[in-house]
């Protein structure tokens, strides 16, 4: 059970309810969102109220009569449901859904209970709006995709039900549940907000840590398989720079990689006085840096995404529609909360930061393929006859190819405002847009791992370390080879590259 609208939600809470909790609503928070429908429409009766009795954007110029104030936001409702590109997945519309309501339940809205009471029951019932995934400036929030929302509400367009998209009417009528009907400004108040953006990106953030946890333990890996030196990741070396990230990934490194019987001691083998007696060792001294500067590289992944967490959740537990109807204050406060700058902001730098980190990824791919780079397996850790077999050769393109196109997308969309709205919305920070393009990014992150992570199955038995390895990195090696088992002659490779992404993403490769 998640109850939201009244205590601070969490990343935790949110993907307790994405994932399938029952939502609760407080009666605290009920009552909030009662209080200010009741003094909104009281306030609103003699006085010029934007969205009211108005039009919306650049026609909020024109006042509309009392009796077509209910229409007024039907039509705002249906007029703005032009998106365009893929649908969303049921998933990522319903994580648009509960940050959409979480939002309403801070009582600054001045819509209906059974608004909030709707979006509820049909989140708990797996009633799923039908929300494409173009339209959204992310200004006025994102308006083309939250009408879409307001649709369903309403009882029109297409819903996600039982597995499939059905006609909304028909969907309210098997669910046992009641269209929304307009009281006020409950069309405005679905349109005029960052859910979508939010919804996403907290999504995403979630994802994106998943990945940081298996980039960690497939960095262990490789450095066990190197027979790298512990200094690296030590506390001593680390802590002299003062970057909680980069502490935190190589005390994170230190658990992963307790127990292992791979990892060497630099100060037994270089600072003993036996050991150095060559002018030349063919062991390298140092490691290369996609092996050694791991907690450099990750660290800063780290700190991108625990910053950007803090932040998207204040936008989670916010009012973000406009205006604001503050009952406390007994007024009602026009402005730009709807605005997605922040979320904008931080998931271009979260994709930024996951791009770098599929970077890693495919560099540690590399060295691990080329024979002449680790001195110690065969090229593409190929198990088969040389010339005849391939091993992982094939599966390297696909890897560098999808870095490559992560590269590319890492342009930020937060400084790519394109004036729109006959220049009503001469600024706009194109959040949701933003959000896809980050999620576009880790998609191909989990594909890029899948396919180092089945290079290391490969090197692994190579060179025969199962017993070697650390626990940790033992019970990944074992979970792993469970459904991907050590190959030898060539066989088609693309469904075990989904396989191994499905388990990456449905799994965590320790308890950190």
């Amino acid at each position: 059970m998640v109850q939201l609208g009244t205590e601070r939600v969490t990343l935790n809470d949110f993907i307790a309810a994405l994932q399938g909790s029952a939502i609760q609503l407080p009666k605290a928070a009920t009552d909030k969102v009662a209080a200010s429908h009741d003094f909104l429409k009281d306030f609103a009766g003699q006085k010029l109220i934007y969205g009211i009795n108005t039009g919306f954007g650049p026609m909020a110029q024109y006042k509309i009569n009392q009796k077509d104030i209910l229409q007024l936001q039907y039509n705002l409702i249906r007029s703005h449901s032009s998106g365009s590109g893929n649908i969303m997945t049921p998933q990522l519309a319903k994580a648009v859904m509960i940050a959409r309501l979480n939002s309403l339940l801070q009582g600054y809205s001045g819509v209906h209970p059974e608004l909030t009471q709707l979006l509820a029951d049909m989140i708990n019932k797996d009633v799923i709006a039908c929300i494409f995934e173009h339209g959204g400036v992310g200004a006025s929030g994102d308006l083309v995709q939250l009408a879409h929302l307001g649709l369903g509400l309403i009882g029109e367009g297409e819903l996600w039900y039982e597995g499939s998209l059905q006609p909304a009417a028909e969907v309210f009528k098997k669910a046992g549940l009641t269209p929304l009907s307009i009281h006020i400004r409950e069309g405005l108040a679905i349109i005029n907000g960052t859910s979508a953006m939010t919804g996403i990106g907290l999504l995403n953030i979630h994802r994106a840590k998943k990945l940081l946890d298996w980039s960690l333990i497939l960095s262990a890996l490789t450095n066990e398989l190197m027979e790298a030196y512990n200094d690296h990741y030590s506390v001593e070396l680390n802590q002299v720079k003062h970057h909680i990230g980069q502490n935190k990934i190589a005390a994170m490194f230190r658990q992963v990689l307790e127990g292992s019987k791979l990892i060497r001691s630099r100060s037994e083998h270089l600072y003993n006085p036996d050991n150095i007696k060559h002018d030349v060792f063919e062991d390298k001294v140092q490691e290369y840096y996609s092996l050694r500067c791991v907690t450099q590289v990750l660290g800063p992944v780290y700190d991108t995404l625990a910053h950007a967490e803090e932040t998207v959740i204040n936008e989670l537990n916010s009012a973000n529609d406009n205006p604001i109807v503050d009952v406390a204050n007994n007024n009602i406060f026009h402005g730009g909360n709807f605005h997605g700058d922040y979320v904008s902001l931080e998931m271009d730098k979260v994709k930024i930061a996951i791009t770098k980190l599929s970077m890693l990824s495919e560099r540690q791919l590399n060295y691990l393929l080329n024979s002449k780079l680790n001195l110690k397996f065969p090229p593409f850790v190929n198990l088969g006859v040389f010339g005849l077999n391939f091993g992982m050769q094939g599966v390297q393109f696909t890897a560098t190819s999808t870095v490559a196109e992560n590269q590319t997308l890492s342009f930020p969309m937060y400084v790519h405002s394109i004036p729109n709205n006959n220049d009503n919305q001469d600024i706009v920070s194109m959040g949701t847009n933003a959000a896809l393009i980050t999620k576009k990014v880790i998609d191909n992150s989990f594909e890029v791992l899948a396919i180092q992570a089945m290079s290391l199955m490969q090197a692994v038995d190579y060179i025969k370390y199962q017993d070697r390895l650390a626990p940790a990195t033992r019970t990944v090696y074992d979970a792993i080879r469970s459904f991907f088992p050590v190959f030898v002659e060539d066989t088609p490779k693309y469904k075990d590259i989904q396989a191994v992404k499905n388990y990456l993403e449905q799994n965590m490769p320790v308890n950190f």
